[in-house]
């Protein structure tokens, strides 16, 4: 692969799906094209880069970024953001919209559906509670052929053994030869879209909770900001926003702030503000 070539795909991974491949990343271009290249019966990545440049080809280009896209994720990721949500953010939910009785959680950059399914089955911990209810769950990603593994929720036994308690491997799964296929009650909780998240999202409306773990971190900080900017306004007023461990909304929206009591979690400015004004009018006087 040329260094005009590799330009090439690293510009036109930016402009997809916000992309950004680091010069060090080259090696992992040429393993992942060259298998797609031979996948499509092309001699080699030049072929691929002439052929995306002779025409557009949005199949093609589509397959560069499923190729291209990192999709690691696991059941019960981290472990912190599902104890949070659990714990903290569903029971606060619960009674903001206790008379709609309706609640809303978008998983952005879900992957094969894991996280969207951890939550789906947490949920399903609160059935008696939340009889009555609709909830839906939304899991969009950027790649067409993972979202098809995700709706068909059937999991080899490395993916199991990644972080799947036992107790909600034996309620809600069944082996099926070397595989395990969830239940079809979990999975009809969730719904899964295509979707790229530099494009507009209006039309799923607004959530209760969105989850965007693990994403940010690949993308340059202009397409960090531009993710937010799209991301923030589908949130509720008082809902909760979380993100993974290693990411933050600090320098990059206006639109979001920390949650100083517990960390991953974001809200928005106002209501954070509002919330702080309300600890301070309840806090006992100073003394001299």
């Amino acid at each position: 692969m040329t260094e005009t070539d590799f330009a090439f795909l690293r510009l036109l991974l930016q402009q997809r799906s916000g992309l950004s491949l680091t010069a060090d990343k080259r090696y992992l271009v040429e393993s992942r094209l060259g298998i797609l290249c031979r996948r499509h019966g092309l001699a080699d990545i030049g072929t691929l880069v002439h052929r995306l440049r002779a025409a557009p080809d949005p199949d093609l280009e589509g397959a560069v970024v499923d190729a291209m896209t990192t999709n690691e994720t696991l059941f019960f990721r981290d472990q912190t953001p599902f104890t949070l949500f659990q714990d903290v953010v569903l029971p606060e939910r619960l009674a903001a919209n206790a008379a709609s009785r309706s609640l809303r959680i978008w998983c952005a950059a879900v992957s094969s559906g894991q996280e969207a399914y951890s939550l789906a089955m947490l949920v399903d911990e609160m059935a008696e509670r939340l009889a009555g209810w609709k909830i839906d769950i939304l899991g969009t990603d950027i790649s067409a052929e993972i979202l098809e593994k995700a709706r068909a929720g059937l999991y080899s036994q490395h993916e199991i053994q990644r972080g799947l308690p036992i107790r909600m491997l034996l309620k809600h799964f069944r082996q099926e030869g070397d595989r395990w296929q969830l239940s079809q009650r979990i999975r009809a909780m969730v719904t899964f879209r295509q979707h790229n998240l530099l494009e507009r999202n209006d039309q799923f409306g607004r959530f209760d909770v969105i989850f965007c773990r693990n994403v940010l971190i690949y993308f340059d900080l202009q397409t960090k900001m531009k993710v937010l900017e799209r991301l923030s306004p589908r949130l509720v007023p008082d809902g909760a926003f979380i993100l993974g461990a290693t990411e933050t909304v600090l320098g990059l929206t206006s639109m979001l702030t920390a949650d100083p009591r517990h960390r991953g979690l974001y809200r928005h400015v106002s209501m954070a503000a509002a919330a702080e004004a309300g600890r301070g009018e309840n806090a006992p006087p100073l003394r001299a």
